[in-house]
């Protein structure tokens, strides 16, 4: 059996492409790639088709991550093959819950920080798009932050137990 995971953010160009690249290496690093498969998407379509924004590239480069992503919009559709809907915020979370189509649908979408046991009471990241580049190297860290709670839960699930 294959765990599906999709990363969801606004434009899929900066923050879920981020989340995706971090969370296939962990999976990677874990040795469970070839039982989760990790995608990402946007829930708006106006970038589809491109790459991720360059900073985006140049931090998870830089940072021993791989940058190539091609940007697609989420589809209602997905969420009937996919096991986890992670959104960046809190308005990805409302967003992607409203497009399932039944409420266990809707109960597979979950906010990353959510796996943070630091990230205290605001669980967004932050949308770094129209900031400096600091603010990708801190979308960065609260990735990496989160990604190690959720690999523990995708393992749990991916071996059988309960979450």
């Amino acid at each position: 059996m294959t765990y599906r995971v999709c990363f969801v953010c606004t434009g899929n160009i900066c923050r879920s492409p981020m989340a995706e690249s971090v969370f296939r290496a962990r999976v990677e690093e874990a040795g469970l790639d070839d039982r989760v498969e990790v995608d990402s998407a946007g829930t708006g379509g106006w970038h589809e088709g491109d790459p991720a924004d360059p900073r985006t590239v140049s931090v998870l480069e830089e940072h021993g991550y791989d940058g190539g992503h091609t940007a697609r919009q989420f589809q209602s559709s997905w969420f009937a093959r996919l096991d986890l809907v992670i959104a960046l915020d809190t308005g990805h979370l409302k967003a992607l819950r409203r497009l399932a189509p039944s409420p266990e649908d809707a109960a597979k979408v979950r906010l990353l920080r959510s796996y943070d046991p630091e990230a205290g009471d605001d669980l967004d990241v932050p949308d770094p798009y129209y900031g400096g580049r600091d603010g990708f190297e801190e979308c960065l860290d609260m990735v990496e932050a989160a990604s190690t709670g959720l690999l523990s839960a995708v393992r749990e699930q991916v071996e059988g137990h309960a979450a």
